[in-house]
């Protein structure tokens, strides 16, 4: 996916997955050199960041609807062209992206282009098989990961990097079991 300034996204942040996943991210998925942390995406684009001020008070309000979990990856996975590890249980993942999508119907996950999206946290983009390969035997070591899920982030784009614009906290997310 190509990034145009202005433009926004909502993701669930992993900070475990850093260890496994940072420095094949940092060489091979464009989202990490712009700023974006190990995450699973909710949807992206979003609206556009002019938008955003008069709807986050209501995407808080929702995303705070859905309690906070514990996520496990152990295993990599495969789109074409695309390497990920696949969250054990991505139900509590795309039920979030389903309440967004229906609450903001004129922003679909990936913008309409794929029919039912899969949860998943990229690793690498665009990559030959011996280098996936290797990815793979080298980050294997470090699963299964186990994150906490107690927030997701609205970020935007201001042409170069992604930032924070808000944090948006799950309901319980103050619980967590760590």
């Amino acid at each position: 996916m190509e990034f145009v300034a202005g433009q926004t996204a909502i993701i669930v942040p992993v900070p475990e997955a850093e260890s496994a996943t940072s420095c094949w991210r940092e060489k091979f998925d464009d989202s990490a050199r712009a700023g974006v942390p190990a995450h699973v995406t909710v949807i992206a684009p979003f609206l556009p960041v002019d938008r955003i001020a008069a709807v986050v008070d209501k995407l808080s309000e929702l995303v705070n609807g859905f309690a906070a979990f514990e996520a496990t990856f152990s295993r990599f996975d495969e789109f074409p062209g695309l390497l990920y590890l696949a969250p054990d249980d991505g139900a509590p993942f795309s039920q979030l992206t389903e309440a967004v999508a229906r609450r903001w119907p004129e922003a679909p996950p990936y913008a309409g282009e794929v029919e039912d999206p899969i949860p998943h946290l990229t690793v690498a983009v665009g990559q030959d098989p011996a280098t996936v390969a290797d990815i793979v035997r080298d980050a294997t070591a470090y699963l299964p990961l186990v994150s906490w899920i107690g927030e997701a982030w609205l970020l935007w784009f201001d042409g170069r990097t992604w930032s924070r614009a808000a944090v948006l906290p799950l309901g319980g997310a103050e619980r967590s079991p760590r």
